[in-house]
């Protein structure tokens, strides 16, 4: 039964971002949810307190792969410079990946939903910044970065292009890349910072 318990859990948070995608950013309600899903709503409330409860699992899915991956990124590549890059870039690759979850990330999905909700979210741009801040700081200890280098102004110049990228894809509808002319970009960044 646990394992059934499990499974329609996932199939909830699955199907919650799936509804997501929509590029109309239209709410998604527990009824809307419980429709296509196909049970009732007292359904879901078996498996979640409430909604808040179900978009807390999509940022803990979030969480978990990012962190994953930046944790993955910083064991084994031995650049600062190259985890910085690696990171961003599965910053943008996550986003372009999960459509449903880069609403999420920017707060859209979470307007007049729980206010925890978006504290949360804020909690997890802070960590992803302080990553990009770790990869500087060990760029710096490398000699690849100049000392003088400024690393919090730069991780949060690179944080706000990431959150600039995820924004302008879901408000088009998912039609801006957000990893479209990242190459060149990346070394514009960069230009500013080695000079």
């Amino acid at each position: 039964m646990a394992a059934r318990t499990g499974e329609r859990k996932d199939q909830i948070l699955q199907t919650l971002a799936q509804m997501l995608e929509n590029p109309s950013g239209e709410k998604v309600t527990t009824a809307a949810l419980a429709a296509r899903l196909q049970v009732s709503e007292a359904a879901l409330y078996r498996h979640f307190k409430g909604k808040a409860q179900m978009f807390e699992g999509l940022i803990e899915f979030v969480e978990h792969t990012l962190f994953a991956l930046i944790n993955k990124i910083t064991s084994e590549e031995k650049s600062g410079l190259r985890q910085l890059e690696a990171i961003i870039s599965v910053l943008l690759a996550f986003a372009q990946k999960n459509r449903g979850m880069t609403r999420v990330l920017i707060g859209d999905a979470l307007v007049n939903e729980d206010q925890r909700l978006q504290t949360r979210i804020n909690q997890l741009h802070d960590r992803l910044e302080a990553a990009l801040k770790q990869a500087l700081r060990f760029s710096v200890t490398q000699r690849e970065l100049d000392a003088e280098v400024d690393v919090a102004a730069q991780a949060n110049l690179l944080m706000s292009f990431v959150t600039g990228r995820w924004h302008q894809f879901a408000k088009s509808g998912f039609k801006r890349d957000p990893v479209e002319s990242w190459n060149r970009q990346w070394r514009q960044l960069m230009e500013g910072v080695i000079a």
